[in-house]
């Protein structure tokens, strides 16, 4: 019987959400996989879990007794690899720091700088996740701690604010708004953007705009895998795109005028792990940003409030 811990994972959440498309996004995967990975559960252990309806799924009085069991396991090895994790934390090692384009703006040099010097035995690696994964690798079991952008979806995840910045608006130079200094959301509402390719919706629906959207208006998208992709897009004037102010200081492009977005909410960046239990090594790394941060606050300023074209 193979009955591993991604599938007990996957019935955990479904149990939660009692939602296969709302569960699936959880888990990052096709809600076809999901569906696959709850039949074989199913055909192991020789018995319905769920009652599937087309409007509703529950948990059969055997699901009930088997989610349970299930979280027992779960939080049995999860308890069992942080402590492992802890035991080893002590002795030189190596400290996996995942990231989203940009990682943490003028203050990663800082950060990583203030850590290197108080952890001379820790070895830093970095992984830059593209758009696909918001959550910088912290779905996985591979990275630590994390660089994150806000909102996007957190769960069982722990977040610790290290700045909010202002977004702007991307647009060709060709296009109606590039002569513009200030624009409002109203005036995107109706303009085609774009959207990294990702199952996260929070983070989807911040980018798009679609809290200022009535439901009968969707946004007309256009999904990119990677800021250069997004950037070539942009520039050839197929759509705008809504993006951290950081970009006109980081990767500026010829074709492409930035403008403020007098109305829009900010892009919080932080630093993020797992829920639960953490290695002393990860916390230390947590509490040096947290530190930095409040340290070089002439460089928070500059980025919360950046001077704009």
């Amino acid at each position: 019987m193979d009955i591993n811990l991604r599938r007990l994972r996957a019935y955990v959440v479904l149990a939660e959400e009692l939602h296969f498309t709302r569960a699936a996004t959880r888990l990052f995967v096709a809600q076809q996989s999901l569906s696959r990975q709850i039949a074989e559960l199913e055909r192991d252990l020789g018995t319905p879990l769920l009652r599937r309806t087309s409007r509703s799924v529950e948990l059969t009085s055997a699901g009930e007794v088997f989610l349970d069991a299930a979280r027992e396991t779960l939080e049995c090895f999860d308890r069992g690899v942080e402590q492992t994790r802890a035991a080893g934390s002590s002795t030189p090692g190596i400290l996996q720091v995942g990231f989203i384009p940009g990682a943490a703006l003028e203050l990663t040099a800082p950060i990583m700088a203030e850590f290197a010097a108080t952890h001379p035995e820790v070895r830093i690696e970095l992984h830059e996740s593209g758009f696909a994964d918001p959550s910088a690798g912290l779905r996985g079991a591979d990275i630590d701690v994390a660089f994150i952008r806000l909102p996007s979806d957190t769960s069982n995840l722990t977040t610790y604010r290290l700045f909010g910045e202002p977004c702007v608006a991307g647009v060709s130079r060709t296009h109606r708004l590039s002569g513009h200094h200030r624009v409002r959301v109203s005036d995107l509402l109706g303009e085609t953007l774009t959207i990294g390719r990702t199952d996260d919706q929070h983070w989807r629906d911040f980018w798009t705009l679609a809290t200022y959207r009535d439901d009968d208006a969707p946004p007309r998208l256009i999904e990119t895998t990677s800021q250069s992709e997004e950037m070539e897009v942009v520039s050839t004037g197929m759509a705008c795109t809504i993006t951290p102010a950081a970009i006109i200081r980081y990767t500026p492009h010829p074709a492409i005028r930035f403008i403020a977005i007098e109305d829009s909410p900010k892009s919080v960046l932080a630093v993020a792990h797992r829920s639960g239990p953490i290695t002393a090594v990860a916390q230390a790394f947590v509490d040096t940003a947290q530190s930095v941060r409040d340290r070089e606050q002439a460089l928070v300023d500059g980025i919360e409030r950046p001077t704009l074209p």
